[in-house]
């Protein structure tokens, strides 16, 4: 790939992203951002197809296949084995992906506990 100015930056911007995230305080607190993100993206979901009534069906078949893609993209990848024999703990975007997919997939079982259904 050339190296282009927006190649520039975003390797730059990948690269301090990656360094002011190696602190454990701050990958949890990411993750969990993204978890409560995925519990409203549900709200959001429930929400905006309940008042219509009209595309349950398609939005559920929707969601149902970005879960599922989530869970294979994310749980597919090798994991690298370290020295002492304990796993090296995967990327971030794939960690705060499994998370998102974990609130939304809550956030939808709740709101069926609510509906009662």
């Amino acid at each position: 790939m050339q190296n282009t100015r927006i190649s520039t930056i975003v390797n730059v911007a990948s690269g301090q992203i990656s360094r002011w995230s190696s602190q454990s305080w701050r990958r949890k607190s990411l993750i969990l951002i993204s978890l409560l993100l995925g519990f409203f993206l549900a709200s959001v979901i429930s929400t905006s197809t309940g008042a219509k009534s009209n595309l349950d069906v398609e939005v559920a078949a929707v969601t149902v296949f970005i879960v599922e893609m989530i869970s294979r993209f994310t749980y597919s990848m090798k994991r690298v084995t370290l020295a002492d024999g304990s796993l090296a703990p995967r990327k971030l975007i794939y960690e705060m992906l499994n998370s998102l997919k974990i609130g939304v997939t809550y956030g939808l079982f709740l709101e069926a506990f609510k509906l009662g259904s």
